[in-house]
Formats: structure tokens, sequence, C-alpha cells
């Protein structure tokens, strides 16, 4: 009986080595050629229409960039504007309010920029 537990190890010994064998050869690089380059024999091909479609988003995608950096720097200046605006309804309700006048409403889109 003990005999027969060694006889099983081994044959899963032998079939664990074939199989790392033939994996081994399966996965392992292929040789190319005497004269060729490796990264020809690979090469991807691509129809001149695929290659003219990207060259149309290409282009769209520098175009969309470039707007979006305007856009960023016309933000941040109308942004820059807000602040200064409620900084001058600010000032001018402090004036007012020395002065013993009601405080004039502050408007609801500036109070985001408010920097006091």
């Amino acid at each position: 009986m003990g005999g027969d537990g060694t006889v099983l190890g081994v044959v899963i010994a032998v079939v664990g080595v074939v199989g790392s064998v033939l994996v081994a050869r399966v996965s392992a690089p292929r040789a190319t050629p005497e004269g060729e380059d490796p990264r020809d024999v690979a090469e991807l091909r691509v129809s001149p229409e695929i290659w003219d479609r990207f060259a149309v988003l290409e282009a769209k995608v520098d175009h969309l960039t470039v707007l979006v950096e305007e856009k960023k720097e016309q933000v941040t200046t109308l942004e820059r504007l807000l602040r200064m605006a409620m900084r001058i309804v600010r000032r001018a309700n402090r004036r007012l309010v020395r002065g013993g006048a009601p405080p004039e409403e502050v408007p609801r889109e500036l109070i985001p920029y408010s920097i006091d």
C-alpha cells in the first residue's frame, strides 16, 4: 500500500515536468529568419482610411485643446473681475452704513466671490 502513494507521486511529478516543458515551448519567443528585423515580423497594417480618420480626430482634439485653454484664461479673468466687483459693492455698502443709509443688497451671483 505504501508503494501506491509513491508511484502516484512520481506520476504527478512527471506530468508536472512535461507540462512545464510544453508551457515553456509555447511561450518562448519565435526565432526570426535570417536578415529579418523582429519588428517587421509583427508589423501592424492599418488602412489609409483609418489613418485619415485618426488625422481628422487629432486635428479636432488639437482644436478643442486650444479652445479649452483660451476659455480657461477667460474664466480666470472673469472670476478676478467678479471678485473685484464684490469688493466694490462691499466698500460701497460700508460707506452707506457709515452715512446712515441702508446698505444695498448684494447680488446673489456675487456672493460666491466674496473675500470677506
